[in-house]
């Protein structure tokens, strides 16, 4: 079918894909936006898997200050060379990282970051507050692990919707540079400093953001 050039030029701003990949997922989507896109981020998914393995031992530590000196973040995103790490893919994607992590105020990288201690006591207020309804065990159980999974979203900076574009998570717009460059990037660790407050918040991930 016939795609015109406004509709590959709207999903090409909203993915960052390349223009031919655009346009070959509305075709394969029948022109339908919303399709194209998710066809987009489903094969940023499964390059950022086949990428996963790949060392990144190259990157850049990004910057961001906001709201007048308020708030500053830095935050270390690594690559697999010293050439992607100087595109302007990359470089972009830093900025818009260091500049949400200063929006979002995540705690950890990934879920895989969050200690058992805190994911222990975490449940235990969502249990105690669910046993407060009177509901049965079984649907406690249920409630909570549907709690947990918000905390995930909430707290966890791969998990949270990217301050840019709420339809997609930060993990889904890492995954998209993936396919862009083909190379593995991983959010290494960020640290959020804000005035006035004694220890600053930071974070740091051993595994790749896949």
């Amino acid at each position: 079918m016939e795609i015109n050039a406004a509709l590959v030029k709207e999903l090409r701003e909203r993915s960052g894909a390349p223009m031919m990949e655009c346009k070959a997922a509305l075709v394969q989507a029948q022109g339908d936006l919303e399709g194209a896109h998710r066809i987009l981020r489903q094969r940023g998914q499964a390059t950022a898997a086949k990428r996963s393995a790949k060392a990144t031992s190259e990157g850049v530590v990004g910057s961001y200050i906001h709201g007048g000196g308020r708030i500053g973040v830095l935050v270390e995103v690594n690559c697999e060379t010293d050439f992607v790490a100087r595109t302007a893919d990359f470089q972009t994607l830093v900025k818009d990282l260091a500049m949400h992590i200063a929006a979002s105020d995540p705690r950890f990288v990934d879920r895989e970051e969050v200690t058992e201690k805190v994911l222990a006591e975490e449940r235990e207020i969502y249990r105690q507050q669910a046993k407060a309804t009177g509901k049965p065990d079984a649907v406690v159980e249920k409630i909570v692990a549907g709690k947990m999974e918000k905390y995930y979203q909430e707290f966890c900076l791969l998990e949270q919707a990217f301050v840019r574009d709420p339809n997609v998570s930060v993990r889904d717009v890492i995954n998209g540079i993936i396919a862009k460059t083909g190379e593995n990037i991983r959010v290494r660790r960020f640290v959020r400093f804000v005035l006035g407050q004694g220890d600053a918040r930071s974070a740091a991930a051993g595994g790749p953001a896949e």
